[in-house]
């Protein structure tokens, strides 16, 4: 397991942008309003040496606050996990109340505080050990994380407390490798449709905030874990409201990292408030993530509030809607009561496995040659459009490409037809097919036979004779 270090500290102190700053990142959302971070967020730390340690960014801890219980589990389990505590204090506002209650807090859970004056811009290292000399610690450790002035000092620091340490730094239980080799897998819809109650019932943990709050996650959170042989790499992202409704900056920027995981993605999961069946909004987020080439699962949540003749309505009306895109799959599921999360699961992979589009040309030819068979393609100002031959252009999503003569006289009916048509043999299930179509050059357009002298010769008696009548 490897070393662990968890930034603790009130809102606002710094500790999103010194875990970007350490990182080397900008994975942790930033600005200048506090409360932006809820959820515990994994990073590594690498610094020149080699040696690598695991970081865990956390929600600011509240006095008064409705979700401040909830934030508090959340930076419990981080400092559980730790084996050292960066206790993050604001040089520019100085001690407050509120730091002293945190630090108590640690210190009744034993653990090994180092404490870190953040903003020291502007501000010497002697007013700031004035300040904060009342905390009891013989040492302090001064950055600013926006300017990088004494990260790099403080990662070696902390690289030496973890050589020091039982575990070796240099092993890592999720190192990037690992993490690229993982399946892409974002959940994305609507606020307070119950994404976050669904990544903790895939991860059988309260690893996320759960409020019944509008907007309650604010960023994408990246979450390793494995189920069934399979490892995922599980993106917790922000709700997207209407373009219209979208006014705060830091909404805005949750919604650019929500498009960002899309993009990320090999898969994404479209959840759903069955109660209200698939909305407009539902079907924009929808157009984003096919716009991304992420293949794409509908589920229906909170499936155990419908009755029987609701949720025939509500299944009639989605189909209904769906209509224009009936290769995604639609799964009920209840995400607080866990049921139907293991056939979640199953049609995910089958997806992905889909749109890796592991097929030879060999193959696609043949297919080919059986739908043309089948159906030619029409004429075209009394011309054959001939379609020589198909091949594999790419996957996540599906691309082939079609090689023939006058291939882009080809009615938008006709491809549909052989989209049905491969969808159907190849069972491409969850994604879009793109096709790229590439006429066949005419080698010997543009080229002129030159001709021999004879020929010349014999050229230019005919013209001499069409001309003279002979």
């Amino acid at each position: 397991m490897s070393f662990c270090v968890a930034l603790i500290g009130r809102p606002n102190v710094g500790k999103s942008t010194l875990f970007n700053r350490l990182t080397r990142s900008r994975d942790a959302l930033v600005a200048s309003e506090s409360g932006l971070t809820r959820d515990r967020r994994y990073g590594l730390m690498t610094i020149d040496s080699g040696s690598t340690l695991t970081l865990i960014d956390t929600g600011g801890l509240y006095g008064e606050h409705q979700l401040s219980d909830l934030l508090m589990a959340q930076t419990d389990h981080a400092i559980a996990e730790a084996d050292i505590v960066l206790f993050i204090l604001d040089a520019q506002q100085g001690l407050v109340p509120l730091d002293l209650e945190i630090l108590e807090k640690l210190r009744k859970q034993n653990s090994f505080v180092l404490p870190v004056v953040n903003k020291i811009d502007g501000v010497s290292e002697a007013t700031a050990v004035s300040e904060f000399c009342r905390l009891g610690f013989d040492d302090f450790i001064f950055v600013s994380a926006s300017h990088g002035k004494g990260v790099s000092q403080l990662a070696t620091f902390m690289c030496e407390i973890a050589a020091k340490g039982k575990n070796d730094p240099s092993e890592t239980g999720e190192n990037q490798n690992v993490e690229q080799e993982r399946l892409p897998l974002a959940i994305i819809g609507r606020p307070n449709v119950g994404k976050s109650t669904l990544v903790n019932a895939l991860l059988r943990e309260d690893r996320q905030v759960v409020f019944d709050m509008p907007g309650t996650t604010r960023d994408s959170i990246d979450i390793p874990f494995s189920r069934n042989g399979v490892d995922y790499l599980l993106i917790d992202t922000a709700g997207i409201r209407r373009k219209g409704k979208v006014s705060e900056t830091t909404e805005k920027f949750s919604v650019i990292k929500a498009l960002d995981a899309m993009a990320r993605s090999r898969v994404s999961v479209l959840v759903l408030d069955s109660r209200e069946g698939l909305v407009d909004q539902d079907l924009h987020i929808l157009e984003h993530a096919r716009n991304h080439g992420a293949a794409l699962v509908v589920a229906m949540n909170k499936w155990d509030a419908m009755d029987k003749q609701g949720r025939s309505a509500v299944m009639n009306e989605v189909a209904r809607r769906l209509d224009f895109a009936p290769w995604i799959p639609v799964l009920t599921i209840s995400a607080k009561k866990g049921s139907g999360l293991a056939s979640l699961l199953k049609m995910v992979n089958r997806v992905e496995k889909a749109a890796a589009f592991l097929v030879t040309t060999s193959h696609l030819s043949r297919l080919l040659e059986k739908f043309v068979e089948a159906h030619p393609a029409p004429m075209v100002q009394g011309r054959n459009i001939k379609i020589k031959l198909a091949t594999r252009g790419g996957s996540y999503p599906p691309k082939i490409v079609l090689h023939g003569n006058q291939l882009k006289a080809l009615k938008s009916n006709y491809l549909r037809y052989l989209e049905n048509s491969f969808r159907e043999e190849l069972e491409l299930i969850g994604s879009p097919i793109q096709f790229q179509l590439k006429n066949s050059d005419n080698p010997y357009k543009g080229k002129q036979n030159k001709l021999s002298t004879r020929q010349y010769s014999r050229r230019q008696r005919l013209i001499k004779h069409r001309k003279t009548g002979r």
